[in-house]
């Protein structure tokens, strides 16, 4: 007995999303020093929390 499933197309593909953003995020902080990129994420970190209230 053969079972068939049908594949639905994802509306939001979560891994997809992650990479993506750890690619910009990557590509964003390569050349900096880890002063640089610690400053960079913190400031990203306190963006993200503002714009959630």
């Amino acid at each position: 007995m053969e079972t068939k499933t049908k594949k639905k197309k994802k509306e939001f593909d979560a891994v997809k999303t992650m990479r993506e953003i750890r690619d910009a995020i990557s590509l964003e902080i390569m050349n900096m020093t880890y002063t640089e990129e610690r400053a960079y994420l913190d400031k990203l970190l306190a963006e993200g929390r503002s714009s959630k209230k």
